[in-house]
């Protein structure tokens, strides 16, 4: 629990982002750690929520305006104005993972899932550990019929945040 404690008073800490900044980078691995080692399930959420928090703080106050207009947009399921504001996002600051991310989730959620894979992949380029792309990628490879890719993503995603709620599609995994 300290390590969660620690790592969140770094993320409001920090000074403003950016994606070279090893001060980000030390919270990061350091909100990461607190996932992989949290004893509890009520640890390992907070340390998943705390990620999220990180994730979704934009690089600048413009694209983090984009963001939160984005998801003001899901909020509501305009899903086809949410991306029309995440292609603003990706050209405006093309290494922001999250960016990539919600344009995926966007896509999801309107069928269209090569173009949601296509940016799951480029989330994942920037972001590896990012469990919630990879969970994604796990929900369409299953519609897909893609079984074995789709385990193979969800095994990625666990050892990313062993906490995910998706653990239980394991085969191997206790009831």
């Amino acid at each position: 629990m300290k390590q969660i404690i620690l790592a969140i008073a770094l993320l409001f800490a920090a000074p403003a982002y950016a994606e070279d900044d090893p001060a980000r980078a030390e919270i990061r691995a350091a909100l990461f750690d607190a996932l992989v080692t949290a004893k509890t399930e009520k640890v390992g959420r907070a340390a998943e929520a705390a990620i999220w928090a990180h994730w979704n703080e934009a690089p600048d106050a413009n694209a983090q305006a984009l963001l939160d207009l984005a998801h003001q947009r899901m909020r509501v399921y305009d899903n086809a104005g949410a991306i029309e504001v995440l292609d603003k996002l990706v050209l405006y600051a093309p290494d922001y993972a999250e960016g990539w991310n919600q344009r995926a989730f966007a896509h999801f959620r309107m069928e269209k899932f090569d173009k949601s894979l296509e940016d799951i992949a480029s989330t994942l380029a920037r972001e590896p550990k990012h469990f919630g792309a990879l969970a994604g990628k796990v929900r369409i490879l299953l519609r897909q019929g893609r079984a074995i890719l789709a385990q193979k993503a969800l095994r990625e995603a666990v050892d990313a945040n062993p906490w995910l709620r998706e653990r239980r599609m394991l085969p191997d995994a206790a009831e």
